[in-house]
C-alpha cells in the first residue's frame, strides 16, 4: 500500500537505536528521506549506512539543546527542501521509586522526554506553517495515560507530551498541521531493559513489543500520513 511518504523529508529525534531506529528505517523504505537526529554519531553514522546513499543523514543533534535543535531544523530546511515530518522518539528514563529517585535523574527525564519535545516542535512550526502543511509525530506510553509504577517523573513527561499535543494541535491546525501521540505501551530496548531488570514480572509478553512491530505502527500508520 502506497502511504504518501515519497519524498517527504523526515527528522526522527532519537533516531539511531532501538525504536527509533525502527521508525527510520520504516520510513525510508516508503521511500521518504531521513534525518536521524540523534547525540549518539556512532551509532546514527550505521543506521544511514542501512539504506541507499542519501536517503537518511546523520544529523548530531542534543534535543535539549535549543541552538542544536534550531541547526539541525535550519540544516533540513535549508540543505534538504524543507521538513514534513517530525517523529518525536528521544526518550529517556531510570525505572526507579520515585522516594529512592535522586533528583539528576529528574532532570534529565524532563530534559529529554519535556523539553526535547518542546524544542523540536517549535523549531519545526514555523517553516511548516509557512508552507501550509506538516505532521508531527510523538511517542508518548501508556505511562502518561496511566501513571506507572516506579515511573512517577517519566509518566509526568509523557502525560504533558499528550497534552501539549492535543493543544498546540488546536492551535496550528488551521496552517494544515496536525500533531498525533502514539503510545506504544512496553518496547524492547535499552530504556525498558532497566525496568524488565528491575521488575522480573514484566517480562512476560515483552517479546511481542519489538522496536521493529512499534515502528511500523508509526511510520506506516495513519499519524504520520494524514
Amino acid at each position: 500500500m502506497d502511504l504518501g511518504l515519497s519524498g517527504k523529508l523526515v527528522i526522527v529525534t532519537g533516531g539511531a537505536s532501538n525504536l527509533g531506529r525502527a521508525i527510520t528505517l520504516g520510513f525510508a523504505k516508503e521511500g521518504a528521506r531521513v534525518v536521524i537526529a540523534d547525540v549518539d554519531d556512532e551509532q546514527a553514522k550505521k543506521v544511514e549506512s542501512e539504506a541507499p546513499s542519501g536517503t537518511i543523514v546523520a544529523r548530531h543533534t542534543d534535543v535539549t539543546n535549543w541552538e542544536s535543535v534550531s541547526s539541525t531544523v535550519a540544516f533540513a530546511e535549508g540543505s534538504m527542501g524543507g521538513v514534513d515530518v517530525l517523529v518525536n522518539c528521544a526518550g529517556w528514563t531510570v525505572d526507579r521509586l520515585f522516594m529512592e529517585k535522586p533528583r539528576a535523574e529528574w532532570e534529565r527525564e524532563i530534559a529529554i522526554d519535556t523539553w526535547g519535545f518542546i524544542n523540536t516542535v517549535r523549531a519545526v512550526l514555523d517553516p511548516m506553517i509557512k508552507r501550509g502543511y506538516g505532521r508531527v509525530v510523538s511517542i508518548g506510553s501508556d505511562a502518561g495515560r496511566m501513571g506507572e509504577w516506579r515511573e512517577a517523573v517519566y509518566s509526568g513527561t509523557k502525560a504533558s507530551v499528550i497534552a501539549m499535543s492535543k493543544s498546540i494541535a488546536r492551535e496550528v491546525g488551521k496552517h494544515g498541521i496536525t500533531l498525533n501521540v502514539v503510545c506504544p505501551g512496553l518496547v524492547v530496548g535499552a530504556v525498558q531493559d532497566v525496568h524488565t531488570r528491575s521488575a522480573p514480572e514484566g517480562r512476560q509478553g515483552v517479546s511481542a513489543a519489538s522496536p521493529r512491530h512499534a515502528g511500523r505502527r508509526c511510520a506506516g500508520g495513519p499519524p504520520a500520513g494524514f
